[in-house]
């Protein structure tokens, strides 16, 4: 799976602006010194650059994408996943005014070379184990369709991809084993339960308690993963 790729087309999965309302492009382009304190007209006035005149309190898909180019961040850098987390963002691919001043005031930018320079600070937030987790959840709820309860498969292996990727072994298994089993979404308490069999089960799976409170979806995960590795020799 391309992962980037994938995560990328999230926000533009989204229902796209007019193409005949475009985003507002008479912007400063690139790093600009930035002063010490925060002003919320000043921070208010730079997210009105990504809105269009249609609509000037929700930045939308293309504003979002603009938004990552000038940042110089691609759409699928976890760092824009916790900056929409700080801002309490609820759909993926729009940002409120009320979001961003939320955010923004928060992290005490009001420019882009203010946030350029959170950036590091963003991705520090998810090697604090609590702040992960908060991450974790808040991601089902942001990037899933809002007439839905569930997330789909895809969506939920671009996500799990994107936060899991680096630190659990066993997710390109779990992706497999989601590619051949009954499963087409998953719901909240599995997604959750994904996170918690990360970081409790040992990649040999010999601490995995049959009799534990784990969805059926992941015993099955670890029956057909003893099966393949047996099948695989792989002891």
């Amino acid at each position: 799976m391309d992962l980037g790729e994938d995560v990328s087309s999230l926000f533009g999965k989204r229902s796209k602006t007019n193409s005949n309302s475009t985003v507002n492009r008479s912007r400063t382009k690139g790093v600009e010194e930035a002063p010490t304190s925060f002003n919320q007209k000043k921070c208010i006035a730079w997210f009105r650059q990504y809105t269009t005149p249609s609509n000037t309190d929700t930045i939308g898909p293309e504003g979002v994408e603009t938004f990552c180019r000038d940042l110089n961040v691609e759409p699928e850098n976890i760092a824009l996943l916790v900056l929409s987390w700080k801002m309490g963002a609820k759909q993926m691919g729009y940002f409120t005014l009320q979001e961003w001043l939320l955010g923004l005031t928060d992290l005490q930018c009001d420019s882009l070379a203010k946030l350029q320079g959170k950036l590091n600070y963003l991705h520090s937030l998810l090697l604090d184990s609590s702040h992960f987790k908060s991450i974790y959840r808040y991601a089902f709820d942001f990037s899933r369709d809002k007439d839905q309860r569930s997330l789909d498969i895809e969506t939920a292996k671009a996500m799990l991809g994107l936060l899991l990727g680096r630190q659990w072994s066993l997710l390109n298994s779990f992706f497999q084993f989601l590619d051949q089993s009954r499963y087409r979404v998953l719901n909240k308490d599995q997604w959750c339960n994904v996170l918690e069999f990360s970081r409790a089960v040992d990649v040999d799976l010999k601490n995995y308690d049959v009799d534990g409170a784990w969805p059926v979806m992941l015993d099955e995960f670890v029956e057909w993963l003893k099966v393949t590795r047996g099948e695989s020799n792989i002891q």
